[in-house]
């Protein structure tokens, strides 16, 4: 049975929302352990959460239990899913916050199965009345089918992939910003190696500004303007070092980056 949940949401800390789903999950099985990946969230920005909840899952133990809840629709008519692959579980909404997970070895299934909910004459919070105490019983043993059925249907984000407009230039463009300012983009790794096997000379162009190379570590530059380094994601980031360069830049997501030989 799986000893682990991990909570993802855009409830915050103000609110008792995230504590309310972990009383949930607690009531049905007090011997598992729940984590907190993130409750910061930017509020119903699926991407944002897809990506945190990408970079995050890998580090849990197999068969952990991931629980996902920052869904803009709620209340609505999609459909409650419990995502099944060969090391982990995924349950959330389906409007593609688990598109990372939809590989070649997985199944969805739609949450049907009303007995395993939490009664209620409410209809807003499912991460406390369906996600909860769905996980709760999957970490108890029930298992997967018992939820509900397997569908085809369900919703997958594409997400935005970086150009290359010429042997010497690639433009991507901002993808997530993180609680210090640093600034991610879509550019890999991989696509930086494409380009050149000296990033050390590249021109990173970005709003009006022009960075010279990319840095092995955050404080390898002293200077208080603008710096490029590959970050623990393996993307192309924007950062000051001691700064912020969200607000020093006035980043957002969506903003156009380029990458020139």
């Amino acid at each position: 049975m799986p000893d682990f949940i991990t909570l993802t949401t855009d409830f915050g800390l103000k609110d008792p929302f995230a504590g309310i789903m972990k009383g949930v999950i607690l009531n049905i099985n007090p011997e598992v352990e729940i984590i907190d990946i993130s409750h910061n969230v930017s509020p119903q920005n699926i991407i944002e959460a897809s990506l945190i909840l990408r970079d995050a899952f890998k580090f849990f133990p197999e068969k952990t239990i991931h629980v996902a809840v920052v869904d803009p629709g709620v209340g609505s008519l999609r459909k409650p899913i419990l995502v099944v692959t060969p090391e982990y579980y995924f349950i959330g909404p389906d409007n593609g916050i688990f598109s990372f997970a939809y590989q070649d070895e997985h199944r969805v299934i739609h949450i049907t199965a009303e007995n395993y909910f939490l009664k209620s004459e409410d209809t807003t919070f499912h991460g406390r009345d369906i996600f909860a105490p769905v996980a709760g019983w999957l970490s108890k043993g029930v298992t997967a089918d018992n939820f509900g059925s397997t569908i085809k249907d369900y919703l997958k984000i594409i997400f935005p992939k970086p150009k290359r407009i010429s042997d010497e230039l690639i433009e991507g463009e901002i993808i997530y910003i993180d609680n210090f300012g640093n600034a991610a983009s879509n550019i890999s790794r991989k696509e930086i190696g494409d380009l050149t096997s000296e990033p050390s000379n590249l021109k990173i162009l970005i709003k009006d500004k022009e960075i010279k190379g990319i840095n092995m570590f955050y404080a390898q530059t002293f200077d208080k303007g603008p710096s490029a380094i590959i970050n623990s994601s393996g993307l192309l980031e924007i950062y000051i070092y001691q700064g912020n360069a969200e607000k020093k830049l006035g980043l957002k997501r969506g903003d156009k980056i380029g990458v020139m030989v």
